[in-house]
């Protein structure tokens, strides 16, 4: 991987839970990791999986390997016009299996 390639600067954040006054669960995100990533527009065609259809995949984030990634979590990124663009993680994909990189399938969140 090269590192010219990745050159969006990302946040994989996890959803965390806390109680209000009321004991009612609250759920806010807050930051894993802070990576440099690509961030490419993917066929926007539906995936069979374990027999049932997932949502529309509308990228591919790439980025170097790390442990602990999972579909519960979400990638936020600042485009160039500063906007906050959120992508749900569809799946995970680790295409060498060598501990190289990782391929996030998401869904953008609009």
């Amino acid at each position: 991987m090269r590192a010219g390639q990745l050159r969006h600067r990302i946040t994989i954040q996890q959803k965390a839970e806390t109680l209000n006054a009321y004991g009612e669960p609250i759920y806010t995100w807050s930051t894993k990791a802070k990576v440099w990533a690509s961030i490419e527009p993917a066929s926007g065609r539906e995936y069979i999986e374990g027999g049932r259809q997932a949502q529309d995949v509308t990228h591919q984030v790439t980025m170097r390997y790390q442990t602990g990634i999972t579909p519960e979590m979400r990638v936020s990124f600042v485009d160039r016009n500063n906007s906050t663009r959120i992508f749900d993680i569809e799946r995970v994909l680790e295409p060498f299996v060598r501990g190289v990189e990782l391929q996030l399938m998401c869904r953008e969140n609009v």
